[in-house]
């Protein structure tokens, strides 16, 4: 055994290293103690505590320091006058749960002293932050992102064939803060979409039950990026088949909202006008009926869920504005704010195209919406997806035998026909109505900043993102 050379607080618990192990050697005052507790003599031999089945390694700094505050912690306890009150016999409170001591509290009970709850587990510790998260964040982000986790963290693995969720006998819930190694070894098993926030979010989980005194003091965040020996999104992470929505789909055909936002490229105006009128004149009537919503985006750049919670106390033909002030939660269908929290009003002439699509839709309107669903609801993100870029799903009939149903795809059909040069998704009929009139507009200051307040953005994004592309010579006017 060698002398450990690290510089240790003055404490008679004293921490040394023996070969690739860690220590605790206690001083004779405690010995009464530990041969109660071991149930044999030292016969005046120090007690030793190796903590290498607790996951501490000798080579690792960071364990050796946390060694160092356990002995200290311990040595207070039994130090103290009240010493039986505050001394846990399982260790727990000192991050050292799940050893054999913690079987001899169940029988043994030293007179005075009071047992201490162990270590809560990673999925208790979750429960009790989704618990304050619920009501900080949009429902939709809660449904789409922190039900997704909850899935993993408790092992629910989706079955795309059942299409219902298995259940993984193994899984990170069950798993004790204190037990570092095993959380790192569950961890890495993991296969989920957006694994970095998902460490984060279960780092603020920790924090946050630390915080609220629901976790033994000593306990360190396992949940550090530092903590984990592989990393957080591998390649094969990265590359694998994602899970959104109960859906499982190519990890390129993830449609993240940021993503879309940053990708700013464009049709020029005549692929434009011919996804409108491929829209207009389609056979499937779903596709006909999506139309003028289609034409909309294009003519005023705003978010695809935006459009869709439009009702016509938005519109004032009088003024000739469209007040955006609401969105649509895509999975939960609900009513929110848009994304940036503001209220825009977006302008349109007496004479424009814009104004003629409005009046037509209203003099046949049934609904207080705009662009009301067949049945008269909100439009689903789903349906648009599927007349824009098609989708083909499996059901079960009653009879047990499975139906491919095939949904039409408007531009998918159009690039493959030769006549777009390539596909974009719906969310770049916003990038296009802002590139065409800013290439349109690009001498006049005034107009710039009308474009990006309007359609809630900053003249700064378009003179970097929009006006700096190459110019289109199919770029004129709008």
């Amino acid at each position: 055994m060698r002398a450990d050379k690290h510089p240790q607080l003055d404490c008679d618990i004293k921490v040394a290293t023996d070969g690739n192990s860690i220590r605790l050697s206690f001083p004779k005052r405690h010995t009464p103690l530990w041969e109660t507790l071991d149930g044999k003599s030292l016969k005046g031999k120090p007690k030793y505590l190796y903590l290498t089945k607790y996951g501490f390694k000798a080579d690792n700094p960071a364990d050796r320091k946390r060694a160092a505050q356990i002995a200290i912690a311990i040595e207070s306890d039994l130090d103290h006058p009240e010493w039986d009150k505050l001394f846990d016999l399982t260790l727990a409170k000192y991050g050292l749960g799940g050893g054999k001591y913690a079987k001899i509290a169940d029988v043994l009970q030293l007179p005075g002293t009071t047992q201490l709850e162990p270590e809560i587990t990673v999925g208790e510790c979750w429960e009790r932050y989704l618990e304050w998260k619920v009501t900080t964040v949009e429902e939709t982000t809660f449904k789409v992102m922190f039900n997704g986790f909850t899935n993993v963290i408790f092992g629910k693995k989706w079955d795309n064939n059942l299409k219902t969720y298995s259940q993984l006998e193994t899984h990170l819930s069950t798993v004790k803060l204190s037990d570092k190694a095993l959380i790192i070894e569950e961890f890495d098993k993991i296969k989920v979409c957006r694994k970095p926030y998902l460490m984060n979010e279960l780092s603020r989980a920790f924090d946050f039950c630390k915080s609220k005194e629901a976790i033994n003091a000593t306990t360190e965040n396992p949940f550090l990026a530092g903590k984990f020996s592989k990393p957080t999104v591998t390649t094969q992470d990265k590359y694998a088949d994602k899970v959104v929505n109960g859906e499982l789909i190519s990890w390129h055909e993830v449609q993240d909202e940021k993503a879309l936002e940053e990708d700013r490229r464009a049709f020029t105006k005549i692929e434009r006008d011919t996804i409108i009128k491929a829209f207009y004149e389609n056979e499937n009537s779903t596709n006909r009926y999506l139309a003028p919503l289609i034409e909309f985006y294009f003519l005023t750049g705003c978010r695809t869920s935006e459009a869709v919670a439009l009702n016509w106390g938005d519109i004032d033909f009088n003024r000739g504005t469209i007040r955006f002030s609401k969105s649509i939660g895509t999975c939960t269908n609900k009513i929110k704010e848009t994304k940036t929290g503001e209220v825009r009003i977006f302008y349109f002439k007496n004479d424009s195209r814009l104004r003629e699509i409005l009046l037509e839709i209203k003099s046949a309107s049934k609904s207080d919406l705009v662009f009301p669903s067949k049945k008269g609801k909100y439009i689903k993100y789903a349906s648009l997806s599927n007349a824009w870029a098609g989708n083909s799903i499996k059901k079960m009939l009653a009879d047990g035998t499975m139906k491919t149903y095939h949904f039409g795809a408007v531009v998918s059909q159009l690039v493959e026909d030769g006549k777009l040069e390539t596909y974009l998704s719906l969310y770049h009929t916003r990038h296009t109505y802002i590139t065409l009139t800013a290439h349109a507009n690009k001498h006049n200051t005034d107009s710039l900043l009308y474009i990006a307040t309007s359609c809630g953005n900053s003249v700064d994004v378009i003179l970097r993102h929009y006006l700096c592309r190459t110019e289109n010579p199919d770029l004129i006017s709008v």
